[in-house]
């Protein structure tokens, strides 16, 4: 490939943030999800340079998505890319039937949850995306029209769970326009694909890249980072998965976005409730009413003092939770909540109406927890013996929704 060796990751702005972001000389390796478009070929050059300089392993990862006939092709020219720049290649594939409405929103939500998968198997910590200034001005004019898009961040948590726990994404390119990305690829002799479905109208992110100039946007700021951050910073972490902080803190700052995280994070799910719910929460969240309530899976219990969020047993009864089989040596998330490993063979059931059954001494210790959350706690079964997973010698059991919660408030800023 001609003028590769030219490429720099302060090319397009993308140096200066991979060294706030990133690890210099950590041994796991930084993970690129390439397409074959501009953006991510641009993206994987510049990341390229910067990891050989600063002694990073990379892999590149490649979603075909089985929409295009050329897309088999697509992956290998992925593939020759990474070759050629001598980094690790993984093609993934959405296999499966597809749905015949809300296609863009499934391709997404499969293309992540396939990055994730493979991101953390192979030990990454971050995976770059190649998303620019076009994509959140893009974002920005289909929320306004309607949709449900989220916004385009520099630096969040990967938006799928639990496959996206302890991953983090991360766009170098957001302040960098596609012309001057394409004008700077001819520059280095580096061709690229276009996908036609991003000149598709029956999408709305192609009506709205008809409609802007996509080498303007500007980077839209991060929100009410300094109230999330204020508010997971109270939070301790808690075995049980217990959220919960002083309830006066919650009538200063911006309080609906977090209240929101916190239900899903206490409730171990991923899809949002309804922003109408959520302010309406928040608002009662801010008075000085006694209440519980439920929201998203999740069971928030205000007093005078102190609001916690925990999982809502009913709901968990209500969905069907299927027994978890554990595979000893495999980590394993049960009701999105608890991350468990066994050194043994377990089925992981909820603790509620199987109290009884426990031992006396772990029911004893039962009382030193908030009772709502009680129910919701996972235990072991072994043939006849049931005991707390937590309190199991032959499992690893790790709470998931305080590390969530600081990820989602932006506590975590760079490469863990």
């Amino acid at each position: 490939m001609r003028g590769l060796a030219r490429a720099s990751s302060d090319d397009l702005g993308a140096g200066d943030v991979l060294d706030r972001r990133l690890r210099a000389h950590s041994g796991r390796p930084l993970a690129v999800a390439v397409s074959g478009g501009g953006d991510s070929v641009a993206l994987a050059m510049a990341a390229e340079a910067w990891a050989k300089a600063n002694g990073r392993r990379l892999l590149i990862l490649t979603v075909d998505h089985g929409l295009n006939p050329a897309s088999a092709g697509w992956t290998r020219s992925c593939a020759e890319l990474a070759a050629r720049l001598g980094a690790g290649f993984e093609a993934l594939a959405w296999a499966g039937e597809k749905p015949t409405t809300g296609l863009p929103a499934a391709a997404r939500d499969a293309r992540h949850r396939l990055l994730a998968e493979a991101a953390r198997a192979a030990g990454a910590k971050v995976l770059l995306m190649g998303h620019t200034a076009g994509d959140v001005a893009e974002a920005r004019a289909m929320r306004l029209a309607g949709s449900t898009t989220p916004t385009v961040r520099e630096w969040a948590p990967s938006p799928v769970w639990p496959e996206g726990r302890g991953l983090f994404l991360l766009r170098p390119l957001l302040g960098a326009g596609r012309a001057a990305i394409r004008a700077w690829l001819a520059a280095q002799g580096q061709e690229w694909i276009d996908d036609p479905a991003n000149d598709d109208l029956r999408f709305a992110r192609a009506r709205a890249r008809r409609v802007l100039d996509a080498g303007a946007a500007e980077v839209v700021p991060a929100g009410p980072a300094a109230d999330l951050a204020r508010l997971a910073a109270q939070v301790r972490d808690d075995p049980s998965g217990l959220i919960a902080l002083p309830r006066e803190s919650l009538r200063q700052g911006e309080i609906t976005i977090f209240v929101g995280v916190a239900c899903l994070c206490a409730a171990g799910t991923s899809r949002p409730a309804r922003r109408d719910r959520v302010e309406r929460l928040a608002l009662r969240l801010r008075g000085r009413e006694t209440f519980t309530a439920s929201l998203a899976g999740a069971r928030v219990e205000a007093d005078d003092t102190q609001v916690r969020f925990m999982r809502e047993p009913g709901e968990m009864a209500r969905t069907g939770l299927e027994p978890l089989v554990l595979d000893p040596g495999r980590p394993s998330v049960w009701d999105g909540r608890f991350e468990i490993t066994a050194a043994r063979a377990a089925t992981i059931l909820p603790l509620a109406g199987r109290a009884a059954r426990l031992p006396a001494g772990q029911r004893h210790g039962l009382a030193r927890l908030t009772p709502s959350t009680r129910p919701g706690l996972p235990v072991a079964v072994h043939g006849d013996d049931i005991v707390l997973a937590a309190s199991d010698p032959g499992l690893n059991v790790r709470a998931l929704a305080h590390e969530r919660l600081l990820a989602a408030c932006g506590v975590v800023e760079r490469e863990p």
